[in-house]
């Protein structure tokens, strides 16, 4: 079975290009993914996939198979805006392609790890897969806005449970086993209110803001890494602040800051809203009105109603683990030598699937991560043809 694969995904390089164009093409901002999953679920019924079906949040959930163990591949194939066009060097949408790369918005993050799931499936079916595996390979949506929402829709909703699943989120051709998670929070600090003319009168919410805001900068620098050293230390910045008051000539009386906690190991929302108190507290002499997690509340195209809180657990899978050692002998039968095993700075739905509902999770995907959210997003054709052949090897070293 050696390079079987890697050589059946480079007769399809263009193929597989193109496909991502395709997609790029089709701007699918969270919540906006309609146009792009109808003709994904077109390209997967052209691949010669067993099923194809759109589900009531949105998402498409192709099937090669009907074994006994579930093996998931999953692309999101939302993407965030585009930011300032003057910064783009070609067309967002154009889908360009030249012998290198293929070029636009979410090409990397995370277009071109679906198309390599297509391709992949093409291969499968022409190979008259019939090992013990139900493959399913799901192209989901908002994960853009709310990682893992998903995710927690498939399992909760409609009873999807894999054995084993893979996040095709850019790695760079690496296999990943984990990631920090994270969390979102809202601190609300309250003044008292006087006339602008005498501010000595009132107790300015945004002067005790901005003390706690520098608290939560001096948090940040003593949040440790964890045991093991592999997902690094976590982190909490203030993203957002507002103040607000009875009028522009008045001491504002209430303060909001917005923060995002990132989350190693060995730590959860609760210990995270807990330090948040505490430095507040130790800045101020008094604890914050209120720390608490915001819910997504935004319906997707569809329009089912399907929320959670803003929280997305840490996940990890020991370098031992079957679907890691499984994942390194797929890569070595194809490519002769052993993958480069890590993790993603970055956030993936399998905070979801790994991080709340413990399904064992790796990370395989075309791209590099720094292409996600920049402008003059591009993804080289080279990985696209190596996540093919990965893809379609991996349920026969399982």
């Amino acid at each position: 079975m050696d390079k079987k694969f890697l050589d059946r995904a480079q007769k399809y390089r263009d193929y597989t290009a193109d496909l991502l164009s395709q997609l790029v093409k089709i701007p699918s901002y969270s919540g906006q993914e309609e146009a792009v999953c109808k003709r994904i679920a077109e390209l997967c019924d052209e691949a010669g996939f067993d099923e194809v079906r759109i589900d009531k949040l949105g998402n498409v959930v192709a099937r090669i198979g009907s074994g006994k163990r579930i093996l998931a591949f999953d692309a999101h194939i939302d993407t965030v805006e585009v930011g300032d066009r003057d910064a783009w060097q070609r067309d967002p949408f154009s889908g360009d392609i030249d012998d290198t790369y293929v070029w636009g918005r979410g090409s990397s993050d995370q277009k071109g790890g679906a198309a390599s799931m297509i391709a992949a499936g093409r291969i499968l079916k022409e190979e008259g897969f019939s090992e013990d595996f139900t493959l399913l390979f799901t192209f989901t949506v908002m994960e853009e806005d709310c990682d893992g929402l998903c995710w927690k829709y498939l399992i909760e909703e409609e009873n999807i449970r894999p054995d084993f699943a893979v996040s095709t989120e850019p790695t760079s051709c690496r296999l990943y086993r984990g990631h920090r998670g994270r969390m979102e929070m809202v601190a609300r600090i309250k003044g008292v209110s006087s006339h602008g003319s005498a501010p000595e009168r009132g107790v300015s919410a945004a002067y005790k803001a901005s003390r706690a805001a520098l608290a939560l900068e001096k948090l940040n620098e003593s949040l440790q890494p964890d045991e093991e050293k592999f997902l690094g230390k976590g982190t909490i910045v203030v993203s957002q602040m507002a103040v607000s008051g009875p009028s522009q000539c008045a001491v504002p009386d209430q303060a909001m800051l917005y923060l995002d906690r990132r989350l190693t190991w060995g730590e959860d929302a609760e210990l995270a809203i807990s330090q948040v108190k505490e430095a507040i507290k130790e800045a101020l002499g008094e604890y914050p009105e209120s720390v608490t997690m915001p819910q997504y509340e935004k319906t997707g195209y569809r329009g089912y109603e399907f929320f959670q809180e803003l929280y997305f657990p840490t996940w990890k899978i020991d370098e031992t683990h079957p679907l890691v050692q499984g994942g390194v002998q797929a890569y070595r039968a194809n490519f002769q030598k052993d993958p480069v095993v890590d993790k993603w700075t970055f956030s993936t739905n399998c905070v979801a699937i790994c991080g709340r509902h413990k399904i064992p999770c790796i990370g395989f995907g075309p791209g590099d991560e720094k292409e996600a959210h920049a402008p003059n997003e591009k993804n080289r054709i080279d990985d696209l043809v190596i996540c093919a052949a990965f893809y379609a090897a991996l349920p026969y070293y399982l």
